[in-house]
Formats: structure tokens, sequence, C-alpha cells
């Protein structure tokens, strides 16, 4: 049985899509997954058990990026295509079942859209998919001790909480988690690590993993931190996938639509019109009393 699978460009879609793709490998344990994404997501699917190939394709003009993608594609007839880009390129190839996510932006939690979409009830959540080799490294990264995870990055300014405000919370943090340490997570390029640099200097004992981590050691990573904060982001969105008890921060963004969707989540929302709210206007104090709630602390 051989499975298709289309899904995002952007790291923190890509994350959410993987519900219903290990609900798929659940369902279907002798098939064999192909699966087509963005560059910067590729590494999201490199650790999926079933997979049998990965395909990586790059946003071109005039849409040019379909039709290449059409031609790796149509040689095969699959027993079941899934498009989560909502675009129509299943309905050129041959398959015996379809099917074809709305894309766009709309109201409800992205990742139970997507498990509707495919008739799972309840919607699955996203997972994380590492290997032996990543989880060896992180806990050499790492250690033993407790360690708190912070993201003060992210793809756009609107969603980025102040620098110094994740200084002052991990303060907050440390003062009953006396040996916790941080752990700084970004992306790679210079932006993330101007963004990230601030923090960094103001913390010299926590520990840098800034743009040096593949995405499935930064799975592994994270899934050993006790708890992790950030902005939303693609790495909120693993952190999630990966269990860790994640604690997401929202202002410019709509959490009724990408709040991180895990076991043990919860957010923290600046005051103001949902998706309009300036990130300034979350305080220090409300982020800390939702990390100690869902620390149980």
């Amino acid at each position: 049985m051989r499975i298709l699978f289309i899904t995002s460009s952007r790291i923190g879609d890509a994350v959410i899509s993987c519900g219903i793709l290990e609900a798929l490998r659940r369902r279907h344990p002798q098939a064999r997954f192909t699966i087509a994404c963005g560059a910067v997501a590729e590494g999201v699917f490199t650790r999926f058990p079933a997979l049998e190939r990965l395909i990586v394709f790059e946003k071109e003009k005039y849409d040019l990026h379909w039709f290449r993608l059409w031609t790796r594609l149509v040689p095969h007839v699959w027993d079941i295509a899934v498009d989560v880009r909502g675009s129509a390129i299943t309905f050129a190839l041959g398959a015996r079942k379809r099917y074809m996510l709305k894309g766009g932006r709309r109201p409800g939690r992205r990742y139970a859209q997507l498990g509707a979409a495919l008739g799972f009830d309840p919607p699955p959540l996203p997972v994380a998919w590492t290997a032996p080799e990543d989880d060896a490294k992180a806990a050499a990264l790492l250690g033993d001790g407790p360690v708190i995870a912070l993201a003060p990055t992210a793809n756009w300014d609107g969603k980025i909480w102040p620098a110094d405000r994740f200084v002052s919370l991990f303060h907050e943090l440390r003062r009953r988690c006396p040996d916790a340490r941080a752990a700084l997570f970004g992306g790679p390029g210079a932006m993330e690590a101007a963004l990230a640099a601030p923090v960094l200097e103001a913390l010299p004992d926590a520990i840098d993993l800034v743009g040096r981590l593949s995405l499935p050691q930064a799975a592994a990573c994270l899934r050993r931190a006790r708890l992790f904060v950030g902005n939303d982001s693609g790495l909120m969105h693993l952190a999630a996938a990966a269990g860790t008890p994640t604690l997401g921060l929202f202002g410019r963004s709509k959490a009724s639509e990408y709040a991180p969707a895990g076991l043990r989540t919860a957010i923290a929302v600046a005051p103001g019109p949902e998706g309009e709210a300036p990130m300034q206007g979350l305080g220090v104090a409300t982020v800390a009393t939702a990390a100690f709630e869902l620390l149980g602390l």
C-alpha cells in the first residue's frame, strides 16, 4: 500500500499535520509513505518510521513548483493521497482515495480541522519522531538536571515577546526550581541568533542551542526539558508534539487557531483583540503564573 502526503513548507504547520500522518500510519501499518514538503520543514519528517521517499520542493514563480512536483508523482498510482496544502494536485494524480484539505485561515484549531477532514474522532495530536542518535545527542547536551527551554525567536516581530522578559521570567522560575538551567532554542541564521543574543548575554550559564540542531535533535532536546516557554513558532509546536509541558505566548497571532496542541500545554495571551494585541502588553507575572500552573508549582 502506498500513501502520498503533501504538507506544509512551514515548520509549525508541518508539525501540526504530523498528527494525522501518524494516525494514518497506525491505521495502515503495512503502508509505505511518500511525503512532499517545503525545504524548511524537511527535518520534521526525516525520522518518520514508514517513510519510503521524501520529496522537498521550493516555491517558484507562476506556481511552477506544483507542476514539477506533479511530474515526480504522476508515474504512480496511490492508494491514498492527502494534500493538506489545499492545492488541486491530487485530482491530477491516479489515486484510489483522495483527501484535499482546505487551505487558508478559518476559525478553529488547525490540528482539529485536519483530523476532522480525515474522519478521525477525536482528532489526533501532533507527534515528533526522533532516532536513538538524536536522543543520545540530547542527553549529552543537556545532562541530567532540570532544563527550562526558552525560545525567544519567531518569524516576524509581531509574535516576539521582549527578550528582557524572557530573562526575568527565567529568574522567576529558578526561584522555585533552583537547580534549573536555561536552554535557548532558535533556528539557523543571523536573524535568529540576533533575537536570542540578549537572552544569552543576560543568562551566561544558559545552554546555547540556537541554530545548532537539526529538527529531530531539537525535538529530542525539547523532550528532555521540564518546561518550554516560547513565542508562537515552529519550535513551540515541536515542543508540544514532543510531549514537553509547553507554554505558548500569543499577541498578534490567534491562539484559537494555533495554540500548542499536546498532552500538557497552556497559553499566555497579551490583552487586547485576538490576533491584534501587542506582545509588549504581556507581563512577566502573567506568564510566570501560567508556567507555575502548568508545572503544578
